[in-house]
């Protein structure tokens, strides 16, 4: 993208100090924006602005456009508790943020958690079905969102340098040098995140409504962990992992605290999720990072070099 077209513009960019914000908020300052960085702690660049999304109304004086990325993410403990705090950020959040927003073009970055899971390629008007406080708000926040008339974009596992999500979790999955993956091995589309800060960018052209976005095929789900950890994965009946999430599950309601399995996990593993991008394409949006592009240019991240 040339600088050109985003001189002079003041993009605000809310969850600017988090993994995908921070690449947001260098991506719109390369492109030549000035960044306004929204939330707890100061972004990567340019100025910050405080804001708790679970109390205030955040301070968009100035701002051209904004990108919506501050969010409650995880895999919580089951519970009322859990589901309030998610709600607070994801859903009260969102509306205080389109309290301050006003007419400004908004893009509101979303999940693919909001999906039921499919066997076949998954499109914008597939049935919601969060399974979690995550997937639900979610849902909900992005509801307000699009009456509000901004550009949702619904992302899926979204990984690259300084992941603290995804990749850390597969590698604490080694057991016995193994992993131990439910049923058979399945496709599943991930998003490198300069993929979804390019949509982020090119998204402010974009007509209301939601977008898929991913990196363009999808991926072995076997292959991408036995790269990413360096051991095999090894298959085991889905119904020894149910039986697993159940008691994992149970004891996160003990200790409060996330789960190491829990039927959300589990249906990540075991139900293909592919999303179709296509809507975003016809946009002129096409993803030019991929899984191998990341294993080749960050070589800690391979498990070749790290076991070498």
């Amino acid at each position: 993208m040339t600088p050109g077209p985003w001189r002079g513009m003041r993009v605000a960019v809310t969850g600017a100090s988090g993994f995908c914000g921070s690449a947001v908020a260098r991506a719109a300052a390369a492109a030549g924006a000035q960044v306004i960085c929204l939330g707890r702690r100061p972004g990567p660049l340019g100025e910050h602005r405080p804001w708790d999304a679970t109390r205030t109304v955040p301070d968009l004086t100035g701002a051209d456009l904004i990108v919506h990325l501050a969010a409650a993410v995880g895999d919580p403990p089951p519970g009322r508790a859990a589901a309030a705090r998610f709600h607070q950020v994801n859903v009260d959040g969102t509306a205080r943020l389109l309290e301050a927003a006003g007419d400004r073009p908004l893009i509101w970055v979303s999940s693919a958690s909001v999906y039921a899971p499919s066997p076949a390629p998954i499109r914008e008007d597939h049935p919601r079905g969060g399974l979690t406080a995550y997937g639900r708000t979610k849902a909900a926040g992005e509801s307000l969102a699009l009456a509000a008339g901004a550009v949702v974009l619904r992302p899926r596992a979204v990984y690259g340098p300084g992941d603290p999500h995804l990749l850390p979790r597969l590698r604490r999955a080694v057991r016995g040098g193994r992993v131990l993956m439910p049923g058979p091995d399945i496709q599943l589309s991930l998003t490198a995140v300069e993929n979804l800060a390019d949509a982020c960018l090119a998204a402010r052209a974009w007509p209301p409504g939601a977008y898929n976005i991913a990196d363009a095929i999808p991926y072995s789900r076997d292959a991408t962990i036995a790269a990413v950890c360096g051991v095999p994965v090894r298959h085991v009946p889905i119904p020894v992992t149910r039986a697993a999430a159940a008691l994992s599950t149970a004891l996160s309601r003990l200790t409060r605290q996330e789960p190491t399995l829990s039927r959300y996990a589990l249906e990540q593993l075991t139900a293909p999720v592919v999303l179709d991008i296509s809507r975003a394409r016809a946009q002129g949006w096409h993803p030019t990072r991929s899984f191998p592009d990341y294993l080749a240019t960050h070589p800690a991240a391979s498990a070749a070099t790290r076991t070498a």
